[in-house]
C-alpha cells in the first residue's frame, strides 16, 4: 500500500519533483542559447523550486487527508482512545495487585 501511495505521489506532482540541480540544468542551456538573462535564470529557478514544494506539499496534505478518511471508515480507535484504555487497564491492574496483596496480609493474620 506504501508503494502505490508513493507511486500516486510522483505521479502527481510531475515536474514538481525536478530538483533544482536539474532545474538549474535546463536553464543554464537557455542561457547558453541567449534565451534567458543569467538573472532571469535565477529567478525562474528559484520560482520552479518553490512552486515544486508548494506543490509537494499539497499533495502530501491530500494524501494524509485520504489516509485519514480511509482509517476512519475502518472504524479504529484513535491513538488518544487507545491510550485512554491503556490508562485504565493499568490502573485496574494495580487495583487487582493490591486487593491480592491485602487478601494474602489478611490471610497470614
Amino acid at each position: 500500500m506504501l508503494q502505490t501511495i508513493k507511486k500516486a505521489l510522483f505521479a502527481s506532482i510531475g515536474a514538481a519533483v525536478l530538483t533544482r540541480k536539474q532545474i538549474r540544468q535546463a536553464l543554464d542551456k537557455l542561457v547558453q542559447e541567449g534565451r534567458l538573462s543569467p538573472e532571469e535564470a535565477e529567478r525562474a529557478a528559484d520560482r520552479m523550486v518553490e512552486e515544486g514544494k508548494k506543490e509537494l506539499e499539497l499533495v502530501q496534505d491530500k494524501i494524509v487527508a485520504s489516509v485519514h478518511k480511509g482509517l476512519k471508515s475502518l472504524d479504529l480507535v484513535s491513538r488518544e482512545e487507545f491510550e485512554g484504555v491503556k490508562k485504565r487497564l493499568e490502573a485496574l491492574e494495580r487495583k487487582r495487585a493490591a486487593a491480592k496483596t491485602n487478601q494474602r496480609t489478611r490471610r497470614k493474620v
